[in-house]
C-alpha cells in the first residue's frame, strides 16, 4: 500500500479532474489524504480520500488582475504567504501520515515546497496546458508586459526569503516552477496540447478524468445548446440575458448555468436556467456548448464530442479556445449581441466539420488511459 497526499487550490476546475484518479488510488487500496477547502469536502471524500481542512480564508485561485509583471509578483506574494501559513498544520498532519508521495496541483506550490523540505517525491498535477517557453507562446503575451516581467524578476527574486528563512532551500522562484525532471500527469492529450514535441517523457498526459454520469438526462428533440462561464466568476447577467434572447425563436433548446449571477428575467420557455447542473450528463446530450473555455469545461465537452462556441475570459482561457479552434472543433464569438451568439451557434450547427473534429479530439482524449492511467504515474514515483 502507498501513502499519496493530494494539495491542490480551491478551484473545481482543478480539483475535478483528480477526484477520479483518487478514486482509482483508493479503489487499489492505497490511502490517500487530500489537502483542500471546505466546498470540496464532500466531493473529496466521495472519491474515497481522508479531507484535510486548509480553511481557505484570503486564499483563491485567482491572483489581482492587471498586467503579467503584477500577476507574477502577485501569485508569487501568495504562494510564499500560503506556504508559511498552511506550515505548522500541513508538516505535522504529513510527519503523522508519512507520504510515500506528494502530488502537487501546478499551481498550489506550497505542496511542492512541502515535498522539497521533507525530501518527498512529488508528482506535479497540470490541469492547465503544459508549460514551457514553446507552449507559453499559446497566451500570445504582449511585448510590453514580458518587458515589465523581466524588470520585476530581482523583486520576485527577493520574496524568496522568507521561505529561505524558514528552512526551503529555494534561490529563485524558478527553482519551484521548473518541473522539467518531475513526473507531471497533464490531464489532456499530446494531440491537444500545443508544442507536444518540446515535452519529455517525463510528461504524461492522460487526457480528462470526468466522473461518471450521477443522473442521465434525455435528448431533447430539437438541439440543445448548453450555456456556461465556469464556477470561478461572475457578474456574467448581460451575457446570459444576449443569449436567452439569442434563441428566442424556439428553434434550440437551452440549458443555462448561470452560477452566482442574475438570472435572466422573463425567458421564453425553452430556455432553461439554473445556478449549477450535472455538466458531464448535460454534454452527453448536448449538441453545442457555448463556453468561456477553461481547460476543464472544455475539455468534458470534446471529450464528449461537442463543438464549441468561445468566449475566453482570460489568457489561459484564450489559449485553449485557440488551440480548439485552430484543430477545428470552436468557433470563437465575433461580440456578444444576441444576432452574433445566435449566428455563431447556427454556423456551428450547420456545418458538420465541427462535430466531426471535437468526435476526433474526443476519441483521442479516451485513448489516453485516463484516471487509470494517472494513478500507474503517480505509483511509479511511490516506489521510485
Amino acid at each position: 500500500m502507498c501513502r499519496i497526499a493530494f494539495f491542490c487550490i480551491p478551484a473545481w476546475g482543478h480539483t475535478n479532474p483528480t477526484l477520479q484518479v483518487v478514486k482509482a488510488l483508493t479503489e487499489q487500496g492505497h490511502a490517500v489524504e487530500y489537502y483542500s477547502f471546505p466546498p470540496f469536502r464532500e466531493a473529496i471524500e466521495a472519491a474515497g480520500a481522508r479531507f484535510v481542512n486548509c480553511d481557505a480564508g484570503d486564499i483563491g485561485p485567482e491572483v489581482p488582475g492587471g498586467d503579467v509583471a503584477r500577476d507574477i509578483l502577485a501569485s508569487t506574494r501568495l504562494m510564499v504567504e500560503t506556504t508559511l501559513r498552511l506550515e505548522g498544520m500541513a508538516l505535522k498532519s504529513l510527519a503523522a501520515f508519512r507520504p510515500d508521495v506528494i502530488v502537487a496541483d501546478s499551481v498550489a506550490l506550497w505542496g511542492r515546497l512541502y515535498a522539497m523540505k521533507l525530501g518527498v517525491p512529488c508528482v506535479c498535477s497540470t490541469t492547465t496546458f503544459a508549460f514551457n517557453k514553446e507552449s507559453a507562446k499559446v497566451m500570445r503575451t504582449g511585448l510590453r508586459e514580458l518587458i515589465g516581467m523581466l524588470v520585476r524578476l530581482p523583486r520576485v527574486g527577493r520574496m524568496m526569503k522568507p521561505l529561505r528563512a524558514a528552512g526551503y532551500p529555494v534561490k529563485g522562484v524558478m527553482d519551484i516552477l521548473n518541473s522539467a525532471d518531475m513526473p507531471t500527469v497533464v490531464y489532456t492529450s499530446r494531440a491537444f496540447q500545443p508544442c507536444a514535441e518540446t515535452f519529455s517523457d517525463n510528461f504524461a498526459f492522460v487526457g480528462p478524468c470526468p466522473r461518471p454520469v450521477s443522473e442521465p438526462m434525455e435528448k431533447p428533440e430539437r438541439p440543445l445548446v448548453y450555456v456556461s462561464m465556469g464556477t470561478v466568476l461572475d457578474g456574467e447577467h448581460d451575457f446570459y440575458r444576449s443569449c436567452a434572447e439569442a434563441f428566442r425563436d424556439g428553434e434550440y433548446e437551452v440549458i443555462l448555468s448561470v452560477g452566482e449571477s442574475r438570472a435572466p428575467a422573463d425567458p421564453p420557455e425553452n430556455v432553461h436556467i439554473y445556478k449549477r447542473v450535472d455538466q458531464i450528463a448535460v454534454l452527453r446530450v448536448a449538441d453545442a456548448f457555448i463556453t468561456h473555455c477553461g481547460m476543464n469545461s472544455a475539455s468534458e465537452a470534446l471529450y464528449c464530442g461537442v463543438p464549441l462556441v468561445t468566449r475566453p475570459l482570460t489568457p489561459e482561457e484564450g489559449g485553449v479556445a485557440n488551440r480548439a479552434e485552430r484543430l477545428g472543433a470552436a468557433l470563437r464569438l465575433a461580440d456578444t449581441t444576441p444576432e452574433a451568439i445566435r449566428a455563431a451557434v447556427d454556423a456551428v450547427l450547420g456545418d458538420a466539420k465541427y462535430r466531426r473534429a471535437a468526435q476526433t479530439i474526443g476519441e483521442g482524449f479516451r485513448r489516453c488511459g485516463g484516471a487509470e492511467e494517472a494513478a500507474r504515474v503517480i505509483l511509479k514515483a511511490c516506489v521510485a
